[in-house]
Formats: structure tokens, sequence, C-alpha cells
């Protein structure tokens, strides 16, 4: 399982969704992570991947972009489950 640094301490990813983008010539992709702490505290996050690397600041998503999302939440129950949907 891998793990993710939060300022929460290391927490395992469970379940992660990705949804690719294109901007012009740009590609990205954002995703949507469930973490769980050593407590068994869940937090979610929200981040952008370029080139396969994940990268933190503000995350965009256009309509169409979370109509994507929304369908793919479908194979990640967990996710869908914390995230009210």
């Amino acid at each position: 399982m891998a793990r993710a640094a939060t300022p929460w301490g290391p927490a395992d990813l469970v379940e992660e969704l990705t949804v690719p983008q294109q901007a012009g010539t740009k590609r990205f992709s954002s995703k949507v992570q469930l973490l769980e702490t050593k407590a068994g505290e869940r937090l979610v996050r929200f981040a952008y991947s370029t080139n396969g690397t994940n990268r933190r600041g503000p995350v965009t998503l256009r309509v169409k972009d979370l109509e994507t999302l929304h369908k793919r939440l479908e194979e990640h129950p967990a996710l869908a489950k914390v995230l009210g949907l």
C-alpha cells in the first residue's frame, strides 16, 4: 500500500481516482485520494499530476471533468461514501 505525507503524519493510500485532463497541448490529471492515518482517521486529498508526479496547489475541474468524476466514483465506493455521493 502506498504511503502519503500529510500535516497529520503519514497515511496509507486507501483508494485513488484519476481524471485525465487536457488544456490545449498540456496533459495532466486531477486526483482524488482517500487516505487513512495510523490512528484510523480518514482524509480526502485533491491533487493534480503532471508527468506522473503529484503536485500541490489548486485543482481546477471543468463541469465535464466533474461529470467524469461522478461516473468514476462508481468504481471507488469508499471515496464516493466519504464524499457523500
